[in-house]
């Protein structure tokens, strides 16, 4: 009898696929949420090992907050939270009040959660805005409309360059994973034997079936192309 596949073993929530989030420097999160100008304090810039990039902690006049770094801050600097404030790197405003063309992370999907651009190197661009709503374009070249109530921070993440740096040594890439609760090395489907994967055994590594899985597939099954909406080459 085989073993449980990834699938089912990431779906059952083993340690393995559990990220070890309480060695983690804290949560990502705006200044809690107001109109009114405040202005803040870079104390520190933490390295936090569940994160891409390094971290602001940032100590307004009532709570401190952690946000992913902007390039060109440093230890010090002032930052400004709330409506009616200038448009300068590391700044907090809502997207109402960003003009077009003006390059963002730490995007709120909705106001008062950080959900969008907070990986290292990234940023959005607004490109453009009505009463109701503000169109982005998101790193992945994809448009996404969201409430003008929603805040960003100017600028752009800072360690852009860490893909640069090759991870020499697989230890070095393992220990970097399972720090965010990630399985490595991963194995193919292909490689395995018939009773530990779907995709397994046969002459040569090759799938021998349909990738796309059946609609009802217990989770076992359910690898390969899940509810795709077309298969084939595009023409």
């Amino acid at each position: 009898m085989g073993k449980l596949i990834i699938t089912q073993r990431r779906g059952k929530g083993s340690s393995t696929y559990r990220a070890s989030g309480h060695r983690n420097k804290g949560r990502i999160k705006n200044k809690s949420f107001g109109t009114k100008k405040e202005k803040g304090v870079i104390k520190d810039i933490v390295n936090s090992r569940g994160h891409s990039a390094p971290l602001l902690e940032i100590s307004y006049e009532k709570e401190k907050v952690l946000i992913p770094a902007s390039y060109g801050l440093k230890v010090g600097d002032e930052v400004l939270s709330g409506e009616n404030i200038d448009v300068n790197v590391g700044n907090t405003l809502p997207l109402k009040n960003i003009p077009e063309g003006t390059q963002i992370y730490n995007i709120e999907a909705k106001p008062g959660k950080s959900a969008f651009c907070r990986s290292a190197g990234t940023f959005a661009k607004v490109i453009a805005k009505f009463p109701d709503r503000v169109v982005i374009n998101l790193p992945s070249k994809k448009k996404k409309s969201l409430n003008p109530e929603c805040r960003a921070t100017i600028g752009i993440v800072a360690g852009g360059g860490r893909k640069e740096k090759p991870f020499v040594k697989a230890g070095k890439r393992h220990h970097a994973m399972r720090a965010k609760g990630k399985l490595y090395p991963r194995t193919s489907g292909v490689a395995m034997n018939a009773v530990d994967h779907p995709f397994g055994s046969g002459r040569g590594r090759h799938i021998g079936k349909p990738k796309t899985a059946p609609r009802h597939a217990p989770p076992g099954r359910n690898v390969g192309l899940i509810k795709a909406r077309r298969t084939g080459k595009k023409k």
